[in-house]
């Protein structure tokens, strides 16, 4: 896939961060003109030893008002892409498309009281976006962010969540914030053990939030593992709880991130 010197701009990779041998976090500076809404994606783009250009799509980490962007990626096996991604350096170009898309963006919802935040993996990374626009904190008055690993040394970006708090921009409205961090593989302090739908199941995931999930008060955003979306939605869907479509205005909103 390629794409004409017009839709993209090169950027210069300022960070490099490992987390694991197989998720990393990235940061490139930002061309000036670029825009994008909290929760969208945007093509990057790697040129390979043989001089062709791979294109993925990566959901922003960072806030719409950044000075840089962040990306959080895995190193999928054996991958065109990410194998050539993991391999830059601070220094190095990568190339980031002009325009950004996705709709995983808090406009979904036209009401609502509680926000959501269900995210696997990678699949946290626009509502770490999101957390950082001041919009959603002035929307909902409670907002709980569920973010799930296999393992506690996965679970990326901890110091940005916990110091949310902190900005100065949000200090009035920190109270709204309720994480809740899963581990699937193992124990560990300070996480609920389990997977998303498992604990949403059987009622634990709404005890630790001390919140009902209802469709009535409950806006729901999910992105991550398809598998996972899938059957989460189906939950929801027991509890009378749709998508979001622009034709009828639903609870949730939904994004793969695989």
């Amino acid at each position: 896939m390629t794409a004409s010197a017009e839709k993209f701009t090169r950027q210069t990779l300022l960070d490099v961060q490992s987390l694991t041998p197989s998720l990393f976090t990235l940061r490139t500076t930002r061309d000036p003109g670029f825009r994008f809404t909290a929760g969208q994606f945007v093509r990057l783009g790697v040129t390979k030893a043989d001089g062709s250009t791979v294109w993925r799509a990566y959901s922003v980490v960072s806030s719409p008002f950044d000075e840089y962007l962040d990306f959080f990626s895995i190193v999928v096996p054996g991958g065109e892409f990410t194998s050539e991604l993991s391999r830059l350096r601070v220094g190095d170009t990568l190339m980031v498309e002009r325009q950004a898309t996705g709709f995983l963006t808090l406009n979904r919802f036209v009401d609502g009281r509680d926000l959501w935040l269900l995210g696997t993996g990678t699949g946290v990374a626009p509502f770490l976006s999101i957390l950082q626009d001041f919009e959603v904190w002035e929307k909902f008055e409670r907002i709980i962010l569920v973010y799930s690993a296999r393992e506690a040394r996965e679970l990326a970006y901890q110091s940005l969540i916990q110091g949310l708090a902190q900005r100065e921009y949000l200090a009035e409205y920190a109270h709204k914030l309720t994480y809740l961090p899963l581990v699937t593989r193992e124990q560990h302090p300070g996480a609920l053990h389990g997977r998303i739908t498992t604990l949403i199941a059987n009622g634990e995931l709404e005890r630790a939030a001390g919140v009902a999930l209802t469709p009535e008060h409950s806006r729901v955003m999910i992105c991550g593992n398809p598998q996972m979306i899938d059957d989460t939605r189906q939950l929801l869907k027991q509890r009378d709880m749709q998508l979001s479509l622009s034709r009828r205005p639903g609870q949730v909103a939904v994004e793969n991130y695989w």
